[in-house]
């Protein structure tokens, strides 16, 4: 049984806020898109506090969030799109597991707190 199977349905892409980058994803992400990175940071990020995000779109989900084709940026996507759902509030404390597992149809309602735990280690 998997503890987690992505289902690319898009609701972590979903909240505004955007989505931290960090420098050496903005040069993998331009070129993905055939961009300068100041144009890709130009076009698609803003920055706030002395950080870089991608900019979320008027229907609040990521800039880079198709309903249809899903993430536009999949295979260089940034490191906190990479790491859901194994965030370490996630792992650390049961009760922000169960909020995750109300909010995230990848993550297996059958799989225990354990499993899903182990199933970040692999």
């Amino acid at each position: 049984m998997k503890a987690f199977e992505c289902k690319q349905c898009g609701e972590c892409c979903y909240g505004e806020g955007g989505i931290l980058l960090q420098p050496e994803e903005i040069g993998k992400i331009a070129e993905f898109l055939g961009l300068t990175g100041a144009s890709f940071v130009a076009l698609h990020c803003e920055e706030r506090h002395g950080r870089l995000y991608i900019r979320s779109a008027s229907s609040g989900y990521c800039a880079f969030f198709d309903r249809y084709r899903h993430c536009l940026i999949h295979p260089v996507k940034p490191g906190p799109c990479s790491l859901w759902p194994f965030y370490p509030a996630l792992l650390k404390d049961r009760a922000n597991w169960d909020q995750g597992k109300e909010a995230c149809p990848g993550i297996n309602p059958d799989a225990s707190f354990e499993d899903f735990v182990k199933a970040s280690k692999e």
